[in-house]
């Protein structure tokens, strides 16, 4: 049961119960520390981000969790396909072949976060619903960001109480209102290239996809005919998700044609033509509810953790809901920002060595989802280029058997990805994306050093190369390895034992 009493001090204070914030708790309150979570809404509470992959459920079986989302019933997901091209079959990743337990869900997130928040309370920390938090306080608040060492924070309850709470490490999991980074920090970068806008709603008596094959009720996601975005259609108990995501320049554009007090639900459906498959498994559904929409959520920042902070989940980066990798990305900076803490806390290491490690593991996983979206998104924008084909393949099965490693989320957490594995993913995503662009390169400019970037001359070819040269080696500077059980930073890597939860040196370090 969460309590209403707040303390005046915790060793760790956690803000946000999401899936991130609610992981994060679990695991350290496991390990014996004194945990505090603040979450401003109540739960149950809507939520979007219904889709999860099979890599969730080794994440969940470290807390104690997995069973009680298996025991809940939510619908199992044995796989999803992708309709990138009209011309072509779709591509399809498989969750359950060779093993049916490899199965993920399509949850009501409402649901689902709640059990991920009562699991934490009954791990032993210390939750507490309906809190804002407000200002937060650090030990010298002159020093430069990077150095910022927060100490305490200010809050206020839905019932109008307020005070303090002193700790000695933060786990930052406030969603995207992202405190630290937008308020503190000010690091958080959009992503220009994934520059989209979501509209979704909910709708029942929906045929499925595949019925009566090992594929029935998979998810299923279209690109719009007009290469303008892409939809997803994905089935729940009872009802359906369908969401229509477009590039936020053509969707403001499109918008201009609707007016008056029905124009969001004129336009959502509008658009709908645009993707004759879902249209077909909509014929005999029924629209419920209101469109709801989301924009700018595609962001990442340079930093994810400092002196004796942790930045986890959507409060870090959000990529693009194509691959559902929120909820695995939420699960690996939970767990990575608990390692790290516990590491600090144990004397694995130096608390500047944990932070940079956290930093180093959040961004590598986000990276890997960020190179397949990228790619997806260049053949769902240009169908008739052979991005994720060669011209005379008819569908995307090689595609998928080179991208598989990442968009199951094995890449963190199965030990039988291997680093080829990971590094033929690496290589079929650049060879998808093909060249860079000026935009392109002056986004990547501003987060690498300019003199990787500078050449003299005219030599188009020499620019084309440099570029490729520094691109391979910020990927390879991400150090792939095949799980989160082994994969070494900077000679770090996470002990994932309970009772000594942190990080471990490499041999030979």
């Amino acid at each position: 049961m969460a309590t209403s009493e707040i303390p005046e001090h915790s060793d760790i204070l956690v803000i946000g119960g999401g899936p991130a914030g609610s992981y994060a708790a679990a695991a350290l309150a496991r390990e014996g520390y004194e945990v505090t979570l603040l979450e401003k809404d109540h739960f149950p509470r809507y939520h979007i981000g219904e889709s999860m992959l099979p890599s969730c459920r080794p994440f969940m079986r470290f807390i104690d969790v997995e069973q009680k989302v298996v025991d809940f019933g939510f619908l199992v997901k044995v796989g999803a396909a992708f309709k990138f091209n009209h011309n072509k079959r779709e591509g399809y990743t498989d969750f359950i072949n060779p093993n049916p337990n490899n199965a993920a869900w399509n949850v009501t997130r409402a649901d689902f976060d709640e059990l991920l928040l009562r699991n934490a309370a009954q791990q032993g920390a210390r939750v507490v619903e309906g809190v804002t938090v407000g200002a937060i306080k650090f030990a010298d608040p002159d020093v430069e960001p990077t150095k910022l060492q927060p100490v305490s924070l200010e809050w206020k309850t839905d019932k109008g109480t307020t005070g303090e709470t002193k700790f000695k490490y933060l786990v930052d999991a406030s969603g995207r209102n992202g405190l630290m980074s937008t308020r503190y920090l000010k690091n958080r970068n959009f992503n220009k290239a994934l520059r989209s806008v979501a509209y979704w709603g909910y709708w029942t008596g929906q045929d499925m996809y595949a019925p009566g094959t090992s594929r029935e009720n998979a998810t299923w996601l279209e690109a719009l005919t007009d290469e303008s975005g892409w939809v997803w259609f994905i089935p729940l108990t009872g009802k359906v998700s369908v969401g229509i995501v477009m590039k936020e320049e053509i969707a403001k554009e499109k918008k201009k044609a609707f007016t008056g007090p029905n124009a969001m639900l004129d336009f959502y459906h509008s658009q709908l033509q645009f993707v004759p498959g879902v249209t077909k498994l909509l014929k005999p559904a029924t629209f419920q509810g209101e469109v709801m929409t989301a924009g700018d959520y595609s962001y990442s920042a340079p930093v994810h953790a400092g002196p004796n902070y942790r930045i986890a989940g959507d409060a870090g980066a959000f990529i693009d809901p194509y691959f559902s990798s929120g909820v695995h990305l939420a699960f690996n900076g939970g767990l990575t920002a608990a390692a790290t803490i516990g590491a600090s806390i144990r004397g694995d290491c130096t608390e500047e060595e944990a932070a940079k490690f956290h930093t180093a593991k959040v961004g590598a996983s986000y990276t890997r989802f960020m190179m397949v979206v990228l790619a997806a998104y260049r053949q769902i924008l240009h169908q008739s280029a052979s991005v994720l084909t060669d011209v005379e393949e008819d569908n995307y099965d090689r595609a998928f058997s080179f991208i598989r490693p990442v968009i199951q989320g094995m890449a963190d957490t199965n030990k039988g990805v291997t680093e080829d594995m990971l590094q033929s993913t690496m290589d079929f995503c650049e060879h998808a994306m093909g060249m860079t662009d000026p935009e392109m390169h002056a986004e990547v400019a501003k987060r690498v050093d300019p003199k990787l970037l500078e050449h003299e001359g005219d030599d188009e070819e020499m620019e084309v190369v440099l570029r490729r040269v520094q691109a391979r080696k910020t990927l390879e500077a991400l150090h792939w390895q095949p799980n989160f059980r082994g994969e070494f930073f900077e000679g770090l890597g996470i002990r994932l034992e309970r009772g000594k939860l942190g990080l471990k040196r490499e041999e030979g370090q």
